[in-house]
Formats: C-alpha cells, structure tokens, sequence
C-alpha cells in the first residue's frame, strides 16, 4: 500500500490537500495562535527528546549524531508512531515542524520510521494496530 505523508514548515499557508496536519516538535512555535495553524493535532511523542534537540541546536552534537539517536529514541518507543500511523492510513498526513530547514530537521526521518512501520504492519498477518478505526476511539478517551 502506498501512503502520502508530506513535510511542511508550521509557517507555510494551509492548503485544501494537505489531510491531517500534524505538528510533531515538543515546543510551540513562537509567534503563532493556534486556529492559524490549521492543525489536526499537536503530537510530541514523536518529536526528539528535549535533550536531544537541545545538543543538536547547541551543535554539542553532529547531524549523523543527532539522526542516530532520534532513530533510536524512535525505535525506542515504537507506539509513538501509532496515532501517526493511523492518520496516514485515513488519508495524506502532513507533519509540521517550526525547524526553518525542513530537509535538516528530524521529519524526514519520522517520516521514514512511519513508512518502515506502516509497510512492517502490512507484511503481518495481524489486524493492524494502527488502524484508522482506533483513531476515533482514542480521542473519545
């Protein structure tokens, strides 16, 4: 199956294809109030660690750094990517970040963990834990 998951900067306009917006960064971006914003939903399960994102913007630590560990963490905590999961399998999922260099940030890389599990998820032969029929019931909780 194939999902269309985009990466976008929370400051570019909203537009009509972009399905669930999602900002996954464990802080809010400066200078914006939520209704312009769009969003499906605020996730920061999925965003790196507070200590991580602050070695890497302190740059204590390299890119290759950084990209090892946010897999790691990512790895780490496998049912973070869940609710994400399930929006990409609704429909397009756009997550938003306020890094100003998209490509240099860490969606690309969730991006990719979302994929490799998506497709993990499709290749077993068990109900899907990330399906789309779970997503309104978790925000009935």
């Amino acid at each position: 199956m194939s999902y269309d998951i985009a990466l976008k900067r929370v400051y570019s306009a909203f537009e009509e294809d972009d399905g669930a917006r999602i900002l996954v960064d464990r802080l809010w971006p400066r200078g914006k109030e939520r209704a312009s914003l769009a969003l499906t939903d605020w996730y920061r399960d999925a965003a790196p660690s507070s200590a991580l994102r602050r070695d890497y913007h302190q740059q204590k630590i390299s890119e290759a750094s950084f990209q090892t560990r946010y897999r790691l963490e990512l790895k780490e905590s496998a049912d973070a990517l869940l609710p994400l999961m399930r929006y990409a399998r609704q429909s397009k999922l756009t997550l938003l970040t306020a890094s100003r260099q998209l490509e240099q940030s860490h969606l690309p890389i969730l991006r990719e963990a979302l994929l490799d599990a998506l497709e993990e998820e499709d290749r077993s032969d068990r109900e899907p834990a990330s399906s789309p029929c779970l997503l309104s019931q978790q925000s009935e909780i």
